[in-house]
């Protein structure tokens, strides 16, 4: 017969085996946690890749489609400077509103939209929108730029991977950020600036996951990029010698100067865009065709070069091809352009036009000073470089993309003294004039609350140090007995005491633990003998103060270490000394 304690068809043995070797569940959890995280890098060089096969058909599109339309080269005078731009202004607007209507915008709020509040989703019919519809606008001479579209690509091509994949929501929402670095990344050619700006204008903050993953797609859709155009920088200058502290004053005033500007092109699109929008719906049809008539005439009657990016017009001045009262024009002139056609709702970017506003500026106080100053050895394209982040500080306000981002499209090292000079003049300048970033005030505009990255790195974080205060509660040793404690508490009668325990670690317990603790056992018994076997967390002054929150739920007092001097306490932290810290604020 079989014993009553086995299972009839069952090997006792293999029963016993299967006990012995099966995984633990905490060890299971870590394994698909790691499993995961493996996943997560992979799929961020595969969005990476698409993204920069993406917009590289998108630059491409936006090339051909100015060819076609413009002409290679437009000079003022030709009518289809006036007639192209209405026309493309027309399809567009009848595309926005019929068809695609989360392509409106430069595609950095909606992106940012995305994450917050729609959990990483965009759709691909936006992806697609985004792509025809600033193709269409660029290529047919809007004054905007092609960089913001393919940050959306970019973010849209990971969330339809992540949708894909049936990943959960916050992974969905982790995925934005990744592929919107590699569209930026891709347009630029430069993929420190692109995660860079990700990180300071789109996620605020961000961990070691995150920051490896926009690295993988942003370095893996560069990689694609350059393929197809090669690894040299977007602009080449030769390097800077500085002549002296008066060339510094001189980088200083382009600096002030590019902060006025960025504050007259944020008002005067702050004041443009609602206004536009507050008209009625059917004028929404023809407010991209009346920017366009505006930008054509500019073209048509003298400034072919606010069309388009106009990067090649970058180009030209670096190299003096123009004179300063030239380049003084074509900063207004593009400030028009730029502010009708992104007031319109056309799809299209800021960058571009805020790098071409800063490198007009730059170049045009550089070829004053050579004209008027003709014994300094000035270059004038380092000025115009120069110039080119001064306006991407001041008007984006990402005062560190900026300064990566003129030593990436330059390749050019030697001017970091004066970039971060001009750079860091202009975005004080900017946010004594404009407390509010551009980018948010479009955000308020739309009725949108989204986190300004901003006020995130300004906030001032408060640490465990700030709410710290001595320790004046009873403090024994885990050697004293029970007998020992509870004469020491009659005479302290304090509700909290702290245990330092042998090993150097601490125990914190209020009055009625001590005492139903001491109920079960004798007087005799050594208080760490007593104790329960958890010890309260090692925490230092100088963590932030929120990650106390979480371990006050089980301990009346958190202990305070010294780093210096183990076992040795700074003070204590109680969660009304948190509370109160908090109150404060």
């Amino acid at each position: 017969m079989t014993p009553a304690t086995e299972t009839p068809g069952v090997d006792p043995v293999a029963l016993e085996e299967e006990k012995r070797y099966k995984p633990n569940p905490a060890d299971v959890q870590k394994l698909a946690s790691n499993r995961d995280e493996r996943l997560f890098l992979v799929l961020s060089i595969f969005i990476g890749v698409i993204s920069g096969l993406l917009v590289v058909c998108f630059r491409v599109a936006i090339s051909w489609i100015q060819v076609l339309t413009l002409g290679s080269s437009p000079h003022p005078g030709e009518y289809r400077l006036l007639l192209v731009p209405v026309a493309v202004g027309l399809v567009v607007a009848a595309l926005v509103q019929l068809v695609f209507p989360a392509a409106r915008g430069s595609g950095i709020n909606q992106t940012k939209a995305a994450l917050y509040i729609y959990n990483g989703y965009i759709s691909f019919k936006t992806v697609i929108g985004k792509f025809i519809t600033s193709a269409l606008s660029i290529g047919g001479g809007f004054s905007l730029g092609p960089e913001d579209p393919s940050l959306q690509i970019g973010a849209g091509v990971a969330s339809m991977v992540s949708r894909r994949l049936n990943l959960s929501r916050e992974r969905l929402r982790m995925f934005a950020p990744i592929g919107a670095a590699a569209g930026l990344a891709a347009a630029f050619n430069a993929p420190i600036s692109a995660i860079l700006f990700v990180v300071e204008e789109v996620i605020g903050r961000w961990s070691a996951v995150v920051l490896g993953s926009i690295v993988l797609s942003a370095i893996s859709s560069v990689v694609v990029a350059r393929w197809f155009w090669g690894p040299q920088p977007m602009f080449r200058i030769p390097s800077v010698t500085l002549q002296g502290p008066q060339e510094l004053l001189a980088y200083a005033v382009l600096g002030v100067a590019g902060g006025v500007a960025s504050l007259i092109l944020s008002k005067a699109l702050g004041y443009a865009r609602p206004r536009l929008r507050q008209l009625p719906r059917w004028t929404f049809y023809c407010q991209p065709a009346i920017a366009g008539l505006m930008v054509g005439a500019i073209a048509f009657f003298g400034a072919p070069q606010v069309m388009g990016p106009g990067y090649d017009v970058i180009d030209q001045a670096m190299h003096g091809q123009f004179t300063w009262k030239f380049l003084l024009a074509l900063v207004l002139l593009k400030i028009v352009a730029t502010t009708v056609s992104f007031a319109s709702g056309t799809p299209g970017g800021m960058f571009a036009p805020t790098l071409f506003i800063g490198a007009m500026l730059g170049a045009s106080i550089g070829t004053w000073e050579k004209v008027f100053f003709p014994h300094f050895p000035i270059s004038v394209g380092s000025y115009a470089l120069v110039g080119m982040g001064v306006l991407f500080a001041a008007f984006l306000r990402v005062p560190l993309t900026s300064v990566f981002m003129v030593l990436e499209v330059s390749g050019n090292y030697s001017i970091v003294l004066p970039v971060i000079l001009a750079n860091t003049i202009a975005y004080l300048v900017s946010r004594s004039l404009q407390p509010s970033p551009i980018f948010e005030t479009f955000t308020h505009q739309d009725g949108l609350d989204l986190p300004s990255m901003e006020e995130q790195r300004e906030e001032s974080v408060l640490h465990l140090e700030d709410a710290l205060r001595p320790v004046t509660i009873p403090v024994f040793s885990g050697s004293e007995t029970l007998r020992e404690v509870s004469a020491g508490l009659a005479v302290a009668d304090a509700p909290v005491l702290l245990v330092k325990l042998r090993d150097g670690s601490w125990y914190s317990m209020d009055r009625n633990e001590y005492t139903s603790t001491a109920a079960t056992q004798t007087p005799e018994t050594p208080l760490e003998r007593a104790l329960k076997p958890d010890r309260t967390p090692l925490l230092f002054p100088d963590l932030p103060l929120d990650s106390a929150i979480p371990h006050l739920a089980r301990w009346p007092v958190l202990p305070i270490h010294n780093r210096a001097s183990k076992g040795t306490l700074e003070g204590i932290v109680s969660l009304e000394d948190v509370l109160h810290r908090y109150q404060q604020e």
